[in-house]
């Protein structure tokens, strides 16, 4: 008796049933996902957005300190209100090399968000025409979302505390 290897679902949609073809496909929480890889990125995004995914609705990452053999991973969420989809695009980050492909020639208001993603985070989008910091100073050291960051402590007086006992 031979036990034949489980099938990738497929979307149900006929836009995502091409576009999503060939890549790891799932849907969480009624979302689609797709996990693909860096040097994917742009070339998939760049299809996406020639069916009909007209706007980058997010663009953040998760650290997954210690948890996953793969310590960061891109999330993109795309929007199209022409098919009434969402997509969400996730990607693994290289801890010792932490660089993708920017997406600013596709979706110019990326920018943003891949400085918030440099700045908290360390990681670089190779061909955003600012990568600078966008929310702390620029003579700061760190990134304060990574999981690893020490936060320190400051020692706060509060002028009308009472103790409570």
């Amino acid at each position: 008796m031979s036990v034949d290897p489980p099938v990738a679902p497929k979307p149900g949609h006929p836009i995502l049933d091409v576009l999503v073809d060939g890549f790891d496909y799932d849907m969480s929480m009624g979302e689609h996902v797709v996990r693909l890889d860096a040097d994917q990125m742009v070339g998939f995004v760049g299809e996406a957005k020639s069916v009909g995914f007209e706007s980058c609705m997010e663009l953040t990452v998760v650290d997954y300190y210690r948890r996953r053999p793969v310590r960061y991973e891109l999330v993109l969420v795309l929007l199209s209100r022409k098919h009434n989809l969402r997509l969400r695009i996730m990607v693994p980050v290289d801890e010792e090399k932490p660089i993708v492909p920017s997406l600013t020639e596709l979706y110019p208001g990326t920018g943003f968000f891949e400085r918030e993603v440099f700045d908290m985070f360390g990681i670089s989008f190779e061909g955003n025409p600012d990568m600078t910091r966008i929310l702390m100073p620029d003579d700061w050291v760190g990134h304060p979302l990574r999981k690893d960051f020490s936060v320190g402590s400051v020692p706060v007086q509060f002028r009308d505390a009472h103790k409570v006992t």
